[in-house]
């Protein structure tokens, strides 16, 4: 197993090798403005420190947010555009869930990361490894309190000291797909990657999405920008 991973639904640009034991070479960079400038570079560098090439790849993995529309998708595509040139499957992991992984946490906590627009996505889980509720798009005030709380520092006068790590790390996404990946059936691992039908847009269709789905974005909401409708008829 040798499992690439990525993620670009936050503002970090990260991307890690992963050979089904341990984490081979991992990059992560800050920069919400530059996803699509700064993911191939990193693909390539985690690539060069392992030895290893494209071609040695058996698995793609991109984190499928939710996140802010043009960033997420910069992974997602890049996904499937591997998977078509190197015909290997090509998954997709809710960033929360590997915020979450990386804890490493027994104990329940919630994770949250910035939505934009002064929202937060956040998710519950019962440990680092089982989410209960989420992903959901809230205001800060809207997030459910009394757990300890994951991610992203933005609004902690509103739901309080947040801890652990503020940004997916591709390590974290690499080692819970290959996980994943080593607890399923070849059959299994296939029809993980089939494509839905439609967007997952709506909090229902993505509370039910299992932990390795196919690389679609969740989005949660509408993108800010929108086709025009028909244009209003002028009367005199």
């Amino acid at each position: 197993m040798l499992v690439l991973a990525f993620d670009t639904a936050t503002p970090a640009v990260t991307a890690a090798l992963h050979d089904g034991t341990r984490v081979l070479a991992e990059s992560t960079v800050v920069d919400a403005r530059r996803h699509g400038e700064l993911l191939a570079p990193a693909i390539e560098r985690v690539l060069a420190e392992a030895g290893a090439s494209l071609r040695d790849v058996t698995a793609l993995v991109a984190g499928a947010g939710p996140g802010p529309y043009t960033g997420l998708r910069v992974g997602l595509m890049t996904a499937r555009a591997l998977c078509t040139s190197l015909g290997v499957a090509a998954y997709g992991v809710c960033t929360l869930d590997a915020l979450a992984y990386a804890t490493e946490s027994a104990t329940p906590f919630t994770v949250v990361t910035d939505a934009r627009r002064k929202e937060l996505f956040w998710a519950r889980y019962d440990d680092a490894r089982t989410r209960v509720d989420g992903p959901r798009v809230a205001r800060p005030h809207d997030v459910p309190g009394g757990l300890p709380i994951v991610g992203v520092r933005l609004y902690e006068e509103i739901v309080g000291p947040v801890t652990g790590p503020e940004h997916p790390s591709a390590g974290a996404l690499a080692a819970l797909a290959a996980e994943q990946l080593a607890a399923l059936t070849p059959e299994e691992a296939a029809a993980a990657t089939r494509l839905p039908e439609g967007r997952i847009d709506s909090e229902e269709a993505a509370q039910g999405r299992a932990v390795l789905g196919p690389p679609v974005p969740i989005y949660l909401r509408r993108p800010d920008a929108q086709i025009p409708g028909a244009p209003k008829r002028v009367t005199a």
